[in-house]
């Protein structure tokens, strides 16, 4: 039944049989989670073989003692690893800590406060630093931006990436916009893959804009495809070396969804010169990072091929939730009229378009009967959505029958909402 032909008195009856439906699950005391891309325990598991792997042998290839001091850029080892994830050659490539968020963070902070290319390049010199934010995105990007005081500016996320004419035009009109945050593989939330021309023109945007530009690529999804047709992602390193903006770019990417969520490896791509004065910076903050934890990366994950059995593992625990989520959506909203969603093939995350004005009545609605969902807005700064549509699903961390089961109930409060709405919001 598509809502937009249902006589009232149609919906009426099947708003009632909902309302019953749904005070039945109150019922049950429900304490269900799809707020956050977490992997699962079985996930974690995956890599359990972390534990003793090195088995008393702490000699990196070129000799180095992983337990001491030094090498702020990380193990050649590891920079050659994570290196190819990103794209970029060793010397382009720095490994450090176990977040790259954190790693982003120190990014921006150096731009802002420091400079990249020392206190004239500051973007605080600027009365104001703005940055373009595609939407719907990472909440913890905005977070970032909102605690340095850095204004955000939204763009249109379309299937094929940020819209890159609205963004070339914005970035060249306004010198104060000094970057853009970019997830161009399975993109959170949509799971978009940027398309060839989308990496190609992001590439080219240093040269459109203001000095001191920089193109946040977090890279976060980079080998959590889900089906083995799952698009590739053209290599931005490839058209930045073209162009002769590497400047421009800092790539990111971390082991957090391969190994272990709390304990992996993060990892920066960019130019040399970058990396260098990048390196000077930190050496304020440490001394060198944990090399222990990045040569048992290294041994457990060792190459590429690898790396890809690793993750086609995860994708086998991963598929059956997606598709729960898919499958039931389909189901219960598909011919509606209720809904629009992703159906990503890869990633960690599901978009959900509501009608307008209902994504924050469905999450609570939701709340009700014991089923957290990421609040309504958070996909988009300062966590205002101007149309209140949009709820990301998260399906890795809950068992199973429990993804099932936040599925159910998750389109139950959709529809509840919906014919509520169309009825005029009379019950």
């Amino acid at each position: 039944m598509h809502i937009e032909q249902a006589a009232e008195a149609e919906l009426r009856e099947q708003l009632a049989n909902l309302h019953d439906h749904y005070d039945q699950l109150a019922a049950r005391g429900l304490s269900l989670d799809l707020t956050r891309g977490k992997p699962g325990a079985a996930q974690l598991a995956l890599s359990d073989a972390l534990d003793g792997i090195l088995d008393g042998n702490y000699r990196a290839d070129d000799g180095t003692d992983a337990r001491n001091y030094g090498g702020l850029d990380g193990l050649p080892e590891a920079r050659a690893l994570f290196g190819a994830v990103l794209g970029t050659v060793p010397e382009e490539t720095l490994v450090g800590g176990s977040s790259s968020l954190t790693l982003m963070y120190q990014v921006l902070e150096f731009a802002l406060r420091e400079g990249l290319r020392g206190a004239e390049s500051a973007w605080s010199n600027a009365d104001q630093v703005k940055f373009l934010c595609p939407v719907p995105g990472y909440d913890r990007h905005f977070s970032i931006c909102e605690y340095l005081g850095i204004e955000m500016v939204p763009v249109r996320l379309l299937e094929t990436g940020p819209d890159m004419d609205e963004v070339e035009s914005l970035v060249a009109a306004d010198p104060d916009i000094k970057g853009i945050w970019c997830v161009p593989r399975f993109s959170n939330p949509t799971g978009c893959v940027y398309s060839s021309n989308t990496v190609e023109r992001m590439a080219r945007l240093p040269k459109l804009a203001s000095g001191q530009f920089i193109v946040m690529w977090d890279n976060a999804y980079a080998v959590h495809k889900l089906y083995e047709d799952a698009a590739p992602l053209a290599s931005i390193s490839d058209h930045a070396r073209q162009f002769e903006t590497m400047d421009g770019i800092f790539q990111f990417g971390s082991t957090s969804k391969v190994t272990f969520a709390g304990a992996g490896v993060a990892f920066v791509g960019s130019s040399e010169r970058n990396l260098s004065t990048f390196k000077a910076h930190l050496a304020f903050q440490t001394i060198g990072p944990d090399k222990v934890n990045q040569l048992r990366h290294v041994r457990f994950l060792r190459d590429s091929d690898t790396l890809a059995a690793h993750m086609e593992q995860h994708a086998a625990l991963l598929r059956p939730r997606f598709e729960a989520v898919l499958d039931t959506l389909e189901q219960e909203l598909g011919g509606t009229g209720m809904g629009t969603w992703t159906r990503p093939r890869g990633g960690y995350f599901i978009s959900f378009d509501t009608l307008p004005g209902l994504a924050s009545e469905i999450v609570e609605l939701a709340a009700r009967v014991g089923v957290k969902l990421t609040p309504a807005g958070a996909t988009f700064p300062y966590g205002r959505d101007p149309e209140d549509r949009n709820i990301r699903l998260s399906p890795s961390f809950p068992a199973l029958e429990d993804v099932q089961t936040c599925a159910e109930v998750f389109t139950l409060c959709v529809k509840i909402a919906s014919i509520k709405h169309k009825l005029g919001g009379s019950v």
